[in-house]
């Protein structure tokens, strides 16, 4: 026969057992949810690079890499490194000594303007002064 002591040392890990598994369910639950408003917006994203002509990648890639809140595409569209990464994608594909900046055809940064009008269009305009100093085909 256990003690009383037993019984409520029992009682305690089973309710604190409880406690966690339920915070744990609702934790699932709101991240689920997250994972609605990414496939959503996942899905309008795809809509408007396919009426751009643009290539289409399959729709859980673009909601895993996006997310619900554009990833690092809408961490800060306006940083120098942002910038410099954009003007790095602008190239002869030549790596080092070989690498020179060309004038791109203009669906290379249509798409990440696209990107940027579905996910954070607040930071849209910050985005376009940046690109309209490009040189574009």
């Amino acid at each position: 026969m256990s003690t009383q002591r037993e019984r409520q040392v029992t009682y305690w890990v089973l309710g604190a057992f409880f406690l966690l598994m339920t915070i744990g369910l609702v934790m699932i639950y709101n991240t689920n949810k997250e994972t609605e408003v990414a496939k959503e917006k996942a899905a309008e994203l795809s809509a408007e690079l396919s009426s751009a002509g643009i290539r289409v990648p399959p729709m859980e890639q673009i909601y895993r890499v996006l997310g619900d809140d554009g990833g690092a595409v809408c961490a800060d569209t306006s940083e120098a490194l942002t910038k410099g990464l954009l003007y790095g994608r602008i190239t002869n594909g030549a790596a080092g000594p070989g690498q020179r900046p060309v004038i791109a055809d203009n669906k290379v940064v249509q798409a990440e303007l696209l990107i940027i009008k579905v996910y954070c269009p607040e930071k849209l305009t910050q985005f376009q002064t940046a690109v309209d100093t490009l040189k574009l085909a």
